[in-house]
């Protein structure tokens, strides 16, 4: 008998058995255990054990009478070996089995949360009475998928949205979908090359009008051949900018939402000095007048504006974050991060704060005279802090140094703290990246699947291409979450 049983050991070995090999229940009594198949692995437990959880389902077994009530808590009976079968996770029963017996309720390395929790639900044992290591770990995984799942359903109802807009709609429905889902079509796809192209052309346009003779010729008010070619070409591409700002503002659902966005936002700030710009010089008879009452200073302040607004046009290539990856993993995770950062900048202040008044004193004392300028000595404590700044960021200009022994041995300190304190927050600002960058490498991957699922049920429209887009849409479940499915999402 003990060859073919295994027990869950320690004083509560008799609270539950793990069954192996065929002949092992016969030597069972149904009245005083019961025997239990999970997904083929069969269990014993007995009655008494089972009654110290009533509301568990394997313990409302013992008080059905009939096969119709026996069916509404397991799978399928056998009533010649008395045998309940239950089509559930075996890997996940595992943990129910362990806390059957020792009445410990803890997650096993190799079982998923998620899983873990449904098999717990469905078996009815209270979470509660988990360890609150686990707990935490279970619900976070748990409250995680919720979120994920409730973020995939709004963008589903979305894309729902726009894509019947779109095939209803009009051609400017069509345009705008194109122009905000590069992943639509070809037009899609076509629209985000011209878009990234012309930022690329605007980038390298105001590279070049920085040059030594391009320069020359402003300052001299002349405009030179060179200078009209890249006027033109500076206006052609603010052309194309405005025209996909304006077909998103309209085809967008909220306006107000639209307008909020960050990167609307930036797209405003870089379109619009164009237009203020071109605006000024049409209306270079007013700026005359205002330079003859106000005089020679506020020509200087009105260039020093369309300067300023020039500049402003690099803003264009934070435009290649609605089409690189990068660039929004990076932004999510800068969103993400503020209390990180908010801590590295109090870590970073403390440390200036501390150190600055050392070496002002080591370096006032005992080297005065030792900087090649006045500029560079230490002369007071706020005369240190740029000092303090740079050497706890590990930048080291070496603009300013000590030279004294003791401010020599607070640079070391100081240097060391720096590396100390940028690693702390960095591991979490890291984790929170690979984090961000997973996620948006799934929608990704998500939004193909469903673009590919929808061109093969509108060219073959049979059963096949309608389940390959009801998977990659996600609207495709299974009867539970097995540890084993976790395992093939992990690794797809």
């Amino acid at each position: 008998f003990h060859n073919w049983t295994c027990c869950t050991g320690g004083l509560y070995f008799q609270r539950g058995q793990l069954l192996r090999g065929p002949h092992a229940s016969h030597f069972l009594d149904p009245s005083l255990r019961a025997l239990i198949n999970v997904g083929g692995i069969r269990y014993a437990f007995p009655w008494s054990t089972l009654e110290d959880f009533p509301q568990s389902r394997l313990s409302r077994l013992r008080s059905c009478t009939t096969l119709r009530e026996i069916a509404e808590f397991c799978d399928d009976y056998d009533s010649l070996h008395h045998e309940f079968f239950f089509d559930r996770d075996p890997l996940a029963f595992q943990v129910i089995f362990n806390f059957l017996g020792n009445a410990k309720l803890r997650v096993l390395q190799d079982i998923c949360n998620v899983a873990l929790h449904t098999e717990l639900l469905y078996w009815g044992i209270d979470v509660g009475q988990m360890a609150p290591c686990c707990l935490h770990r279970m619900m976070c995984s748990v409250d995680d998928l919720a979120q994920h799942q409730r973020k995939e359903e709004e963008w589903r109802e979305r894309r729902r949205a726009l894509r019947a807009h779109a095939e209803q709609g009009s051609l400017f429905h069509k345009l705008g979908e194109a122009v905000e889902n590069p992943h639509s079509g070809f037009a899609g796809k076509v629209f985000a090359f011209l878009s990234v192209t012309m930022v690329a052309i605007t980038v390298v346009s105001l590279c070049i009008s920085t040059m030594p003779d391009q320069q020359e010729h402003e300052s001299l008010g002349e405009c030179s051949q060179k200078c009209r070619s890249m006027f033109v070409v500076e206006s052609v591409c603010v052309a194309w900018f405005t025209l996909e700002f304006l077909v998103r503002f309209f085809h967008a659902q909220s306006k107000l939402e639209f307008i909020q966005g960050p990167l609307n936002i930036t797209d405003v700030a870089a379109i619009l000095p164009y237009y203020v710009s071109l605006f000024l010089e049409f209306k270079d008879e007013t700026v005359q007048d205002i330079v003859a009452v106000a005089g020679k200073s506020t020509l200087d302040k009105l260039g020093l504006i369309l300067r300023v607004m020039r500049a402003l046009r690099i803003l264009y290539i934070m435009k290649l974050a609605r089409h690189s990856m990068g660039l929004q993993t990076l932004g999510l995770t800068i969103q993400r991060s503020v209390t990180d950062f908010g801590l590295l900048l109090l870590f970073i202040c403390v440390a200036v704060a501390l150190f600055s008044p050392l070496v002002h004193l080591a370096e006032s004392e005992l080297a005065p005279d030792a900087a090649r300028t006045p500029q560079l000595r230490f002369s007071s404590i706020p005369a240190s802090y740029w000092w303090s700044i740079i050497s706890v960021t590990t930048v080291g200009y070496g603009d300013m140094v000590p030279h004294s022994i003791p401010g020599q041995v607070g640079a070391l300190i100081v240097i060391l703290a720096g590396i100390l304190i940028l690693s702390f927050p960095s591991t979490s600002i890291f984790h929170i990246f690979n984090r961000t960058y997973n996620e948006l490498k799934e929608e990704h991957k998500r939004l193909w699947k469903e673009e590919r699922g929808a061109e093969l049920a509108t060219e073959s429209g049979d059963s096949s291409a309608a389940s390959w887009q009801s998977w990659a849409s996600g609207t495709h479940t299974e009867p539970w979450i097995t540890t084993e499915d976790c395992k093939r999402m992990e690794k797809s």
